[in-house]
């Protein structure tokens, strides 16, 4: 209600209230006067009807006018509704009325004037009450009054009529009062909306203030309608538009203005300091549309930027040069490579603030040597990066070695740290930084102005960067010199952390291809080819291995460190150098991960106590290793949190084969590793990789396992051209981890090649056993060990019966190298039911036995025990090459000249 409209809702509320109460005051006014005027008319004509009615005068006349008139009085009563009709004589005696009560009475009244022969009418209280009556003369033929007819009707019976309508008009003032209200209540609201419910003190408060804003501002003010006409200026903007005193209601591009601006005030499109010509002013134009939080418009202010002309131009170099920075700091350092830092800070700086840029480095930055000569004691560059030049230029090409000459601009900057402007060549003392002879080609080629400012990254010189300008360029001013500084140090610290990174990245990789396998091991079980590629963004943790194990078996290892760096690729040679110990001791699979994930477990907990005092990260693995027997097929395989692996199968189809997954190393918490064992058929391929080869950023683990898949399937190929195939459909352009693959073949021991015995233990079984042996090695054609190996096996067989337990069983295999001028290996096992280890000691002078094993180790190249899960296998390994074969006749000279016999 403190609103305008509320105030106008009201008023207008009360004024239709009073019209209202006024009109139901004249209408009853008006409805009484005309039912009174309506009862002296009816009561008239009632009594002059009746007093004029045929009979009347013979009724009066005859010897009874009661009885005769009666009849008549009561029937007009009842047809017209009055009160009473009376007949009196002119001696006032009643002769007829409707009451017949009052037959014979003297009627009291003003009758005068009726009975002069005039009719009237009067009101006045009689018999009835309070009436309107009316009075007509009775005149018999000759004209003489001879009796009155009176009609009365009372006022209380006019009242009632009146009252009957009251509630017509009553419900019309009500509906009237309604009808007003509610389009008053329109109005108001439509009111508020127009006024945003200000009162009138408020909005006579923001007149006054608009008028005084658009009066007194120092910014010209427009608004424009939606339908592009002017509908408000200010007196600033009068100015500043040169506009007429008619411009408001006129269409913007009837003005007269500019016509970049007349488009710019009419469009439909906002603007913020938009610079736009008037006249001989320039002016800021910021435009505003009121849609949709107004009718459709716009609201425009304008500013005179006359006098910052010149201010201007100077805040548009600098802004050129801020983006420059800006630029430069999102594409300079890109990548750690040296040489590509330094072509985006020539490429950057090109663009805006010179014609020419060449960045020259010093050649230990670009190989990430540490620099630890003085500036002084430089004398050459290399030339690295060239920008802004087509062919044929003077300046010297890239790769170039470039020799500093005395006193010049690079080797003054290189020499004091500072940068060094030279704003007219043409006029200096001090040629360009080029050999004599070019210097003429220089600046026949327009070069007019050079700027040479070193490349410093904790305190140390690692280059120069040389800005040039050419004809159609101011030459360089001395307020260009801080901005070529801040451009040249933020691509020093760019191009100083890439020649460390190249520094460590070197190292790295060398600690790494010092670790990983440099030749893969001579064994006959499977063949064998690999990969390896670092991670573009530094060495990683990844590696692999092929170790041969004892009774022709090959072990399979894949890892994986977390990280990157020295750190993963120190941690990755001691997880490999473990993997081969824990494999010499012939472990089973799972204890083979056992144990390496209690050594990650150590090596963590060593890197947490490392990282509490500031040094060092935590480390993390993950690791598969799988054993293949030839004898058999079998393979049996575990993995710590690494991927499984790829089979191959001889038709072409690719199979991954369904593995449990043991927690990556380190967190196996002393929990048992899984196994799985698969029979693998003959020519075979089995694939181990890192996850880096399925695992990029743009692809995920199911979409890599599938191409994987894909490279693989197909045609038999050799694991060398399988590795070629994988990596070409697999690798990316910047891996972003490292990359380890191993491809294996596999190849089974023939019938031909395997020969088996069961042994009782009872020592007279060795002679048979042995026999047999010598006719399978004369079968093979190696009659040549035979003595050799008769020897090993009778050894082994008698420790067996006498210190082991059954079964007792005797294998012997006969292994064929591949791709080896090698004559292969003789194996020779005996294996029992006990878990009972031989092993060497020094046998006494006084000791009949305990030379046995000597003899063992003496005559074979390779021996040792595993264990199964049955008891443990004695195995000897004896080369087939002819001079690898002790002779028979030298073995009573070596027993005799051993002092240190052992015993088993």
């Amino acid at each position: 209600m403190h609103s305008l409209a509320g105030q106008v809702f009201l008023l207008q509320l009360a004024v239709v209230m009073l019209l209202v109460a006024a009109a139901l005051v004249a209408l009853v006014v008006q409805a009484q006067r005309d039912v009174m005027a309506d009862a002296r008319h009816r009561t008239l004509a009632v009594a002059q009807t009746f007093a004029n009615s045929p009979g009347i005068v013979a009724a009066l006349n005859s010897a009874d006018p009661t009885a005769e008139l009666q009849p008549h009085v009561e029937a007009a009563r009842k047809a017209t509704g009055v009160d009473a009709v009376i007949v009196y004589g002119l001696n006032g005696i009643t002769l007829a009325n409707s009451d017949p009560r009052q037959i014979g009475k003297r009627v009291i009244g003003p009758y005068a004037a009726a009975a002069n022969g005039k009719p009237f009418t009067s009101t006045f209280k009689g018999s009835l009450g309070l009436s309107v009556v009316s009075a007509v003369p009775v005149k018999n033929p000759a004209g003489s009054v001879i009796a009155i007819v009176s009609v009365p009707v009372t006022v209380e019976r006019v009242q009632h009529r009146v009252n009957s309508q009251l509630p017509v008009l009553l419900g019309g003032a009500a509906s009237a009062l309604v009808l007003a209200a509610g389009g008053s209540a329109l109005v108001g609201r439509r009111l508020r909306r127009q006024t945003h419910g200000l009162g009138p003190t408020e909005m006579a408060r923001m007149y006054e203030h608009h008028d005084a804003v658009l009066h007194a501002v120092r910014e010209g003010v427009l608004i424009v309608g939606g339908d592009g006409r002017l509908l408000l200026a200010n007196d600033e903007a009068r100015r500043l538009l040169d506009l007429p005193a008619d411009a408001e209601r006129r269409h913007i591009t009837d003005l007269g203005l500019d016509e970049g601006l007349a488009e710019l005030l009419a469009s439909d499109r906002a603007a913020t300091d938009e610079v736009c010509l008037a006249a001989d002013r320039l002016l800021a134009v910021s435009k505003r549309l009121t849609a949709p939080h107004g009718p459709a418009g716009s609201v425009v202010t304008l500013r005179d930027t006359t006098e910052l002309r010149v201010l201007t131009g100077r805040a548009e170099v600098a802004g050129e040069r801020l983006q420059s920075l800006y630029d430069a700091g999102l594409r300079i350092g890109t990548s750690l490579d040296v040489k590509h830092t330094a072509e985006e800070l020539a490429e950057v700086a090109v663009i805006r603030f010179a014609d020419i840029v060449t960045v020259d480095l010093l050649e230990p930055v670009l190989r990430g040597e540490e620099i630890s000569g003085a500036p002084d004691g430089i004398g050459e560059l290399r030339s690295t990066a060239v920008a802004g030049l087509d062919a044929g230029h003077p300046l010297h090409p890239v790769r170039e070695l470039i020799r500093l000459l005395p006193a010049q601009p690079v080797s003054t900057a290189m020499t004091e740290g500072r940068p060094v402007l030279v704003a007219d060549l043409s006029a200096s003392d001090v040629r360009p930084p080029e050999q004599p002879d070019s210097a003429r080609r220089i600046l026949d080629d327009g070069i007019h102005s050079l700027l040479v400012v070193p490349l410093r990254a904790r305190g140390v010189v690692l280059g120069v960067v040389i800005f040039w300008r050419a004809t159609g360029s101011p030459s360089f001013e001395d307020e260009d010199i801080s901005f070529a500084e801040e451009l040249a140090a933020r691509a020093a610290v760019c191009i100083d952390n890439a020649c460390r990174y190249t520094r460590e990245h070197d190292m790295a990789v060398t600690l790494q291809r010092s670790l990983l396998p440099r030749a893969l091991p001579r064994q006959s079980a499977l063949e064998v080819a690999y990969r390896y590629l670092p991670a573009e963004a530094g060495v990683g943790g990844d590696w692999f291995d092929v170790i041969p194990l004892s009774g022709t078996r090959v072990a399979l290892v894949v890892g994986d460190v977390v990280g990157h760096g020295l750190h993963a690729a120190a941690t990755m040679g001691r997880l490999r150098t473990a993997v081969h110990n824990f494999a010499s001791l012939d472990m089973p699979v799972e204890e083979l991960l056992g144990r390496l994930d209690e050594l990650v477990a150590q090596i963590d907990a060593e890197e947490v106590t490392a990282v509490e005092h500031g040094q060092g990260v935590v480390t993390g693995a993950t690791c598969q290793y799988a054993v293949y027997d030839p004898t058999s097929g079998q393979l049996v395989i575990a993995t710590a949190g690494h991927p499984g692996p790829a089979v191959v199968q001889p038709d072409g189809t690719v199979d991954f084969p369904q593995l449990p997954v043991s927690p990556p190393l380190g967190l196996g918490a002393g929990l048992p590793v899984e196994t799985t064992e698969l029979t693998v058929p003959d020519d075979s391929r089995l694939v181990l990789y890192t996850d880096g080869l399925i695992e990029d950023r743009t692809r995920d683990l199911d979409v890599g396992l599938e191409a994987l898949r894909d490279a693989l399937r197909g045609p038999a190929r050799t694991p060398e051209a399988t590795c070629a195939a994988v990596m070409e459909a697999m690798l990316s352009d910047r891996p972003r981890d490292d990359i380890a693959l191993l491809v294996a073949r596999t190849r089974r021991l023939g019938p031909d090649q395997v020969a088996e015995w069961e042994v009782p233990r009872d020592p007279a079984a060795v002679a048979p056993v042995r026999t047999a042996c010598a006719r399978r090695l004369a079968e093979w054609g190696l009659e040549r060990v035979g003595f050799t190996a008769e020897l090993i096996l009778s050894e082994l067989i008698t420790n067996a019966i006498r210190y082991g337990a059954e079964p007792i069983a005797v294998r012997l295999l006969r292994t064929e190298p591949m791709g080896s001028p090698d004559a292969g290996t003789l194996i020779l096992e005996v294996a029992d039911g006990s878990s009972t280890s031989p092993h060497l000691r020094r046998a006494k002078l006084t000791d009949e036995g305990g030379r046995g094993l000597f003899l063992v180790a003496r005559f074979s190249e390779r021996w040792g025990t595993r264990y199964t899960a049955t008891g443990k296998v004695i195995w000897a390994e004896q080369s087939l090459r002819n001079d690898a074969t002790p002779e028979a006749d030298d073995l009573g000279e070596l027993l005799l000249d051993q002092w240190d016999d052992t015993a088993l």
